[in-house]
């Protein structure tokens, strides 16, 4: 069964994989926002749980496309951290020290090393296939 889960055939185009990856990211980060704005105003609540399960189905929509777990998972956690980070800092005031800033550039480093390396994970499965 792990066989053939991991060779499922991706069923979308490159743009549609990408496409919904970053409609999961906004409603995660539009949900994280949410939160913070639904302790004073309750009925964003809603907008808290429409945002979650939002975001869980577009991720599980890039997934079928054929993004890779690990590189859309990573993507989806680590851009998610910065933009709210970021949206936090210019929303609701809250302080962004230079430490932060160098997490959030580690995080972009880290998220580009995740998909290069995915790259080369499967530029290398391609040609064993090739080989055999």
């Amino acid at each position: 069964m792990h066989e053939s889960v991991g060779r499922r055939r991706a069923v979308g185009s490159p743009a549609r994989r990408w496409m919904l990856l970053a409609a999961a990211i906004a409603l995660e980060v539009t949900a994280s926002l949410s939160l913070k704005g639904a302790l004073d105003a309750p009925a964003l609540y809603a907008v808290v749980v429409t945002g979650y399960v939002g975001s869980f189905a577009c991720l599980g929509g890039a997934l079928r496309a054929g993004v890779p777990l690990g590189v859309a998972y990573g993507i989806w956690g680590a851009t998610g951290v910065a933009l709210t980070a970021t949206l936090s800092t210019l929303l609701f005031a809250e302080p962004f020290t230079p430490l932060m800033g160098v997490g959030i550039a580690l995080i972009v480093a880290g998220v580009l090393l995740v998909e290069l390396g995915s790259q080369q994970a499967r530029r290398r499965a391609a040609d064993a296939e090739a080989e055999r």
